[in-house]
């Protein structure tokens, strides 16, 4: 698992970097991901005129796999990356027979780009890793909301909406009635690219959301530094190109104007964009074994564009200057070979010497799952003690 999500920044070097020093061809667009069927995941024409958090529409769903819960999806008004209004979905569980639960905001891992692979719909179709882990906060009688944190267009890579997402799903979470939450405490949790959409939902909350209280914030696995990811790999086809590829396309949904990754593909890059495009992580994981940024585009030494350069730092946890005010607990492995190290220490260090309220974990340890497997028993324990009221410890 670790080689294959390692590539994830491979493309950005070989295709994504030579996208931006190439001339674009005409009528070169984005594949975005398939319109959903089901008309409740539509935004309204007039998603301009409401405000980010508001609630757009609510209802109640079926949650059979997760006994003892109701269920509930929540679409709301939320902003991308270029400051406009966009819908975004949450999923809700309630337990049931509790009186006031407190709130877990759940940001999960999303390496996909297709409809069915965003948790309101894979949380009930086996295409969520993550799933098993929501027994843990439903068994301690927390209401979870999971929202959609790639956006309506399926944007992985784009670290910085999956914050602004997160950000937005809380606010309407507390704003539906049929829920109870108005007053509930709260925490963000996630590992991996769900603690990266949580760690950016941290540190712009004094700005996005300054009104919106939060209680803590638990993130392990950040990817912190994409610039340095990228630098830190090959050329040679690899086992985990698929998922490069899939952020490479997620990210051009994002930052079409600026990287216009689509323009530099030849036939099989083509092909592979859309046999890709509505998928999640196992197919494209096995569809993309063994291939490189040499197959599917002609350049792959164009490291050096100040455009794309700066969306990957745009995207860095480690550039981003603002300075958390929730407490926050982040744990890392030492040698992970997936997310550096030393970009999360650098940042920590950051917000320490800020007066941030943070505690920092270093775990010795590689391989980058089982860290998550070995922080999270602490990590819940910190949500506990955040949510008895107990003063948020510091320790960097």
């Amino acid at each position: 698992m670790q080689r294959a999500v390692k590539a994830l920044f491979l493309i950005l070097i070989g295709v994504l970097l030579g996208a931006i020093v190439q001339p674009s061809s005409v009528g070169a667009e984005p594949l975005y991901l398939l319109d959903d069927p089901d008309p409740f995941f539509h935004a309204p024409e007039d998603i301009g005129n409401y405000k980010p958090g508001d609630v757009v529409r609510v209802r109640r769903i079926d949650t059979w796999m997760y006994a003892g819960t109701e269920g509930w999806h929540v679409a709301f008004r939320s902003t991308n990356s270029a400051g406009n209004p966009i819908m975004g979905m949450t999923t809700v569980f309630m337990p049931v027979g509790i009186t006031n639960p407190p709130l877990v905001s759940y940001q999960a891992i999303i390496n996909s780009l297709g409809v069915k692979c965003n948790p309101s719909r894979s949380l009930f179709n086996a295409e969520l890793n993550d799933a098993p882990g929501m027994y843990l906060p439903i068994g301690r009688g927390w209401a979870v909301s999971i929202p959609d944190h790639l956006g309506p267009t399926g944007a992985y890579g784009a670290a910085r909406l999956g914050g602004l997402v997160t950000l937005d799903s809380v606010r309407a979470v507390k704003q539906v009635t049929e829920l109870g939450l108005s007053n509930a405490p709260v925490v963000l949790a996630g590992y991996s690219g769900g603690g990266m959409a949580s760690a950016w939902a941290a540190a712009l909350q004094p700005s996005y959301a300054p009104e919106l209280k939060l209680d803590g914030v638990v993130a392990g696995g950040i990817p912190a530094d994409l610039e340095e990811m990228a630098r830190g790999l090959g050329f040679a086809p690899h086992p985990g190109f698929g998922l490069a590829f899939a952020a490479a396309m997620g990210l051009e949904r994002e930052y079409p104007d600026r990287l216009p990754i689509t323009s530099q593909l030849n036939d099989q890059g083509m092909f592979l964009r859309a046999f890709m495009a509505n998928e999640c992580r196992r197919f494209l994981i096995f569809h993309g074994l063994f291939r490189s940024a040499g197959d599917v585009a002609g350049r792959t030494d164009l490291i050096t564009s100040p455009a794309a350069l700066a969306v990957l730092h745009e995207n860095s946890l480690k550039y981003f200057p603002d300075i958390p005010k929730v407490p926050m607990m982040i744990w890392h492995g030492l040698y992970d070979g997936l997310t550096p190290f030393d970009a999360v220490a650098d940042t920590a260090r950051r917000y320490c010497a800020a007066g941030a309220n943070l505690v920092f974990s270093p775990y010795d340890i590689s391989e980058h799952m089982t860290c998550a497997a070995l922080g999270f028993p602490a990590a819940w324990e910190y949500v506990e003690a955040r949510f008895r009221g107990e003063p948020a410890p510091t320790q960097c």
